[in-house]
Formats: structure tokens, C-alpha cells, sequence
């Protein structure tokens, strides 16, 4: 299992991610405040800005203070690295 750092000290299972999205959309906010009311969000910002929110196949959906071009460079390279193996 291939993990992907989203910012202090925080992992994810690769093959989990659906999407890394910018979280300054209405639509994106919606799902975030759903996210929160089913108790399905996880905050791995640790009190920063959020900079990118990550859609889980387990219908979780995470916050990180990380960009969303840091994350999906961090998620290709695990790509690749799987690829390669």
C-alpha cells in the first residue's frame, strides 16, 4: 500500500483517492458541510488554511493545508513509483 503525505505527519492510502479539489467552490463547501454533518470529514490542517479538499472512495473527506498541485504531484509520484515497480 502506497501512502501519500498531506502536511505534519499526515498519510493517506493512494489507491483511495478520488479527487484532490480546491475547496473555494460553493459546490465543494457543500459537500464539506455534509461531510461534517454524516461525521465523515477528517481536518488534517491542524488549525491552517485549508488548500485542498480530498474525496475518499470510503465517502470521506479530508482537509489538508497542502495545495492541490503539492498533493497530485505527491499522488503522480506514487503513481509512478507503482508503474515502475
Amino acid at each position: 500500500m502506497k501512502l501519500i503525505g498531506i502536511g505534519f505527519g499526515s498519510m493517506l492510502a493512494a489507491q483511495r483517492v478520488l479527487a484532490i479539489m480546491d475547496p473555494d467552490s460553493a459546490p465543494i463547501k457543500r459537500v464539506v458541510a455534509e461531510a461534517k454533518e454524516r461525521g465523515m470529514l477528517i481536518d488534517a490542517s491542524y488549525g491552517r488554511a485549508t488548500k485542498s479538499v480530498i474525496l475518499m472512495d470510503t465517502d470521506h473527506v479530508i482537509l489538508s493545508a497542502l495545495t492541490t498541485e503539492t498533493l497530485s504531484a505527491r499522488w503522480e509520484d506514487t503513481q509512478e513509483e507503482k508503474e515502475n515497480a
